[in-house]
């Protein structure tokens, strides 16, 4: 989509529901639209909604190697119950021995290292087949996502996040009006959940992701800000669409 036409659509959906947003995307780029899930605490409602609204569209799932348990214990849990067209993607495994072994541990030598390697290069290259990425981002996140619009362009994609209007609250409603599981963190605290060596439960009075690579001064894997407006990665007829992609 060009420049003027994603202003005129983000005019047009200012006021629409999740619902209506992704009905939208369904339409637009039936046949070429992704979803991405990190099935957190709070990725449910959306998955809820894509179940219901364009249940054949992929749900590109980042296997970091790092995720809790319980993480991918509710993953496997809501792709039943919701019937969701599940994929997953992982970094391509490294040709020289030295390499992997370095791995082990890069999260604590260099984090940023680590989510390029293990999210942003598979997600770049699982989006190759899809011209359209719908996310779960809103507004109320984080001080880096103040700025998202619902329609964007970004790494070659368009970017839609039927969420960007709505708040922690709203999804929690939500997950109420609806009867959605709860991840098993969520007792524990957890509110955003992400690697389990990089995250920990927000305390008191701290804001929804500062569990997130706590003690650093990072706030992003690079998803949502590499892979944003401006960046590119290669085009799709560059891959092979099956490229570090496993059908679940």
């Amino acid at each position: 989509m060009k420049r003027d036409a994603i202003h005129r659509r983000n005019q047009e959906l200012r006021n629409a529901t999740p619902q209506e947003i992704l009905a939208w995307a369904a339409r637009q780029f039936e046949g070429t639209l992704a979803v991405s899930s990190s099935f957190q605490p709070l990725s449910v409602p959306l998955l809820h909604m894509v179940s219901g609204i364009a249940p054949k569209t992929p749900v590109i799932f980042l296997d970091t190697g790092f995720h809790f348990p319980e993480t991918l214990a509710y993953r496997d849990r809501l792709v039943s119950d919701l019937r969701l067209n599940l994929r997953i993607a992982r970094a391509k495994e490294p040709t020289d021995p030295s390499d992997l072994a370095s791995r082990t541990d890069l999260y604590k030598r260099d984090p940023d290292r680590c989510c390029y390697l293990n999210k942003v290069e598979p997600m770049a290259e699982a989006m190759r087949e899809f011209d359209a990425w719908v996310s779960g981002i809103r507004r109320d996140q984080a001080s880096t996502r103040t700025t998202a619009e619902v329609v964007e362009e970004g790494a070659g994609v368009v970017r839609i996040h039927p969420l960007a209007n709505w708040t922690a609250r709203d999804l929690f409603q939500y997950m109420h009006d609806h009867n959605l599981p709860d991840h098993p963190l969520f007792e524990r605290g957890y509110i955003s959940v992400g690697c389990a060596p990089c995250t920990r439960p927000p305390r008191a009075g701290e804001g929804e992701r500062a569990g997130r690579w706590a003690g650093s001064e990072k706030t992003e894997c690079g998803l949502h800000t590499i892979l944003r407006p401006g960046s590119r990665v290669a085009s799709k007829a560059d891959a092979d669409p099956s490229d570090g992609l496993e059908k679940a």
